[in-house]
């Protein structure tokens, strides 16, 4: 796999591709649009996925609990589907979902709540 090599060094925008795909249960359309245009960017944001998604001091749930809140602040909800499908892929509880909401309201208002809207359908 892609992570194994040292900075995704060596990795076909392919390859990172299906190693994302498979860490996050999806392909971000995103990603498949910037591997097309800049496969150099394709190895950059692999780099930082890979710390997103990789347990290290903090597990890699809580950490994508946190990517969740941040961008549900910047009220963007691609973004918030995109981490919450992640939050679940990695074992996310409902209940941690919920208190992530918490902290969401209490930091950053109705506003970045509403952007969860959709997302939060996943819960069901």
């Amino acid at each position: 796999m892609c992570e194994d090599k040292v900075k995704g060094e060596g990795c076909g925008k392919k390859e990172i591709l299906d190693d994302m795909s498979s860490k996050l249960g999806f392909t971000p359309q995103i990603l498949q649009t910037l591997s097309e245009l800049e496969p150099e960017f394709l190895n950059k944001y692999n780099m930082c996925n890979n710390r997103l998604l990789s347990d290290g001091a903090l597990p890699a749930k809580t950490k994508i609990l946190m990517a969740l809140a941040v961008v549900a602040s910047k009220q963007c909800e691609r973004c918030v589907a995109s981490q919450m499908q992640s939050a679940l892929k990695n074992g996310a509880t409902k209940e941690e979902i919920m208190e992530t909401m918490d902290v969401i309201f209490i930091t950053s208002g109705a506003p970045a709540v509403a952007a969860c809207r959709d997302a939060l359908k996943m819960l069901k």
